[in-house]
Formats: C-alpha cells, sequence, structure tokens
C-alpha cells in the first residue's frame, strides 16, 4: 500500500484529518503532488524521431536504413508534399518505463567503426532518457553499409555529416 492511500485511509477513519461540525473528513484534494496524478504514455513513433536525430549528430554517420529503405526514402523526398523520414533505420519497443532500440547506419570511410557506434548508442540513449523519463535497457547497431570517398550519393539530401 502506498503512502498516499495508507495516509487517505487513516484520515477517513479519523486519524489525521480534522473534522468540522458534518462530520466530514477533511484530506487534500486530488490525492498528491499535480505532477504525479495521471499516467503519461509515450508512442514508439516519439521515440524513434528522438533516436534518429540523436544518431545523425554522431559524426561517422552518413545515413541511417539499409540500402533499399534509403533509395524508397529518396524517392519519398522528391515527391512533392513528402517530407524526410527521420525515423529512417530506426525501431523502437516502448514499454511503460523501458524502451529499447534497433538503428540501422551507415558509416563514412575511414571512422572506426567501434567509435561511431559507442558514440551513436550513447548520444541516442542520453537523448532518449532525458526527454521521455524512459530507462533505455538497449541499442542495438546494425552497420549495413560503408559510405565510400568516391561513391555517388543514393539520394543526394540524405547526408548528415
Amino acid at each position: 500500500m502506498t503512502e498516499t492511500s495508507q495516509r487517505t485511509r487513516a484520515e477517513t477513519q479519523g486519524g489525521e484529518g480534522e473534522r468540522p461540525q458534518g462530520g466530514v473528513t477533511v484530506g487534500r484534494a486530488g490525492g498528491g503532488a499535480p505532477g504525479a496524478r495521471g499516467k503519461t504514455t509515450i508512442a514508439d513513433g516519439v521515440v524513434e524521431k528522438i533516436a534518429g536525430m540523436a544518431a545523425r549528430d554522431v559524426v561517422g554517420v552518413h545515413a541511417m536504413g539499409s540500402g533499399f529503405a534509403r533509395t524508397i526514402g529518396a524517392v519519398r523526398d522528391r515527391v512533392p508534399g513528402g517530407s524526410r523520414s527521420v525515423t529512417r533505420g530506426v525501431k523502437a519497443e516502448v514499454g511503460e518505463v523501458q524502451a529499447a532500440l534497433d538503428l540501422e547506419i551507415v558509416v563514412e570511410y575511414g571512422v572506426s567503426i567501434a567509435d561511431v557506434a559507442s558514440d551513436v548508442r550513447e548520444n541516442v540513449i542520453s537523448a532518449v532518457e532525458r526527454m521521455t523519463g524512459l530507462e533505455v535497457v538497449e541499442v542495438n547497431i546494425a552497420v549495413s553499409d560503408v559510405k565510400l570517398p568516391d561513391e555517388e550519393d543514393e539520394d543526394t539530401g540524405q547526408r548528415v555529416q
């Protein structure tokens, strides 16, 4: 039993609350701090957007998603009214207090993949935990490609760093 419910029970049984002449117990209205009343849920897509933006901020990340997803995304980006998807290459599973993320990235040639993956993991965990209050239990990173210096971009506006 929580402290609030114990206090409420004590007050209704004549313990701590003051009793005005009418015999009604006077207690705190609403049963707790205003910030703790109710439930907050966060959609998977929200966490995916936060993680996608955080991953793209890391030096050495060229793009997000597999080659096929990037190609389809490039076509969608060029369609009038279409928008760039910041969630490309990101999949989140969000529970009530925890989140797990899978990211698929393309790294620049010449960078340490282990260092980039570590930096992405750190940046994503920091951003998601700070913005949502969820505990990030894992960030799995799949490096699907390496961007070579002489390769032409499939989608010219996709470069993030």
